[in-house]
């Protein structure tokens, strides 16, 4: 894949770029399939935190460079390390380990195992090209994965069993199917697709978007009557914003709005 214009930046394994008010964040290990090693690891901490730090940047494309999105952990470095329990910084569990309130889009090409299926599963949108291969495949290797527990919330229970059971891979449009991912679309067009989702997020008040993502993640956890109640509190701040009045007016005077994200 190739990369998006604009300022670059990152170190390691992990490339960092801003375009339009979108963050590109790349997985750039492409010789291992974008294993997850520890440089790459802690690319990434380094990487969502200039995400949440950079006001140029409303939405984040996590994508990777070379023949695969990701591989999954790197096994070679687990047995040289002789790692048991991951520790909880090993890898940025979004919204869990690292609280992401801008959204963030998975693109996903090639391989998505293992910890490449968790960095699909934690973004907020996902979409992969139709040779996409996913699958949560530690049972083949006695490895564990806590950080599947989210699993049954985006898809059928029991679709989420045969797939942590077998540790089989399974096809984008079994994904799709599934409701794992939004899009699925030819491999050649999958980074114009892309960059074309993401422009449409970045392009709305951003303060609205992240209430949303707010939103639903908060009624994951919660009743029906106590996710209203929660979802009135995080609009609140919304409402009363200068955004709030700008929309309206823009809509008016028929003009594109002008966020001021406040």
């Amino acid at each position: 894949m190739t990369r998006a214009e604009g300022s670059d930046g990152g170190s390691g394994a992990v490339r960092y770029s801003v375009d339009s008010g979108v963050a590109w964040i790349t997985l750039d290990r492409p010789e291992a399939r974008n294993a997850l090693n520890a440089q790459l690891r802690a690319g990434l901490w380094e990487a969502f935190a200039r995400l949440n730090d950079d006001e140029s940047a409303q939405v984040a494309v996590l994508r990777g460079a070379g023949p695969a999105f990701c591989a999954g952990g790197d096994l070679k470095e687990m047995v040289e390390t002789g790692m048991a329990v991951p520790p909880p910084d090993y890898l940025p569990y979004l919204n869990r380990t690292i609280d992401v309130p801008k959204p963030v889009l998975a693109v996903v090409h090639g391989v998505a195992f293992g910890g490449g299926f968790l960095l699909a599963q934690m973004a907020d949108l996902c979409i992969a090209a139709d040779d996409a291969v996913f699958g949560i495949t530690e049972a083949r290797w006695g490895r564990g994965a806590p950080w599947a527990a989210p699993l049954p919330w985006l898809i059928p229970p029991r679709a989420a069993m045969e797939i942590l059971l077998t540790g089989e891979p399974f096809s984008a449009a079994r994904a799709y199917e599934l409701g794992l991912l939004n899009r699925v679309v030819p491999a050649e067009q999958l980074e114009q697709a892309a960059a074309a989702l993401a422009a449409v997020v970045a392009a709305n008040a951003p303060l609205t978007v992240r209430a949303g993502k707010a939103m639903v993640l908060a009624s994951a956890e919660l009743g029906w009557r106590a996710a209203l109640d929660r979802a009135d509190e995080i609009f609140e701040p919304v409402y009363l914003s200068a955004d709030a009045q700008e929309g309206p007016r823009a809509f008016r005077e028929r003009r594109p709005p002008r966020w001021q994200g406040s």
